[in-house]
């Protein structure tokens, strides 16, 4: 795992092996601990940014970046 200075300055712990599909990019798991029990979040492997956020359908977005994950569920409301 690589070690990466956090937004907040703390260490965060990159598993690169723990990647979500991207439309440009995977999305690697960042946890806080190098033990993997605690998970921080992700990271875009696009431009690095630590400012992504997943939605209640398994969305991720990238702030910084036009990278992203489809949902994984879907709700048949929604067609």
């Amino acid at each position: 795992m690589d070690e990466q200075v956090g937004p907040d300055g703390t260490a965060l712990y990159v598993a690169r092996d723990e990647g979500e599909r991207g439309s440009e990019a995977p999305f690697f798991a960042v946890f806080e601990h190098p033990d993997r029990t605690a998970r921080w979040g992700y990271v875009c492997g696009n431009c690095g940014s630590f400012d992504t956020a997943m939605d209640t359908m398994g969305r991720i977005v990238c702030a910084r970046c036009p990278n992203m994950r489809k949902p994984t569920e879907w709700d048949a409301a929604h067609e």
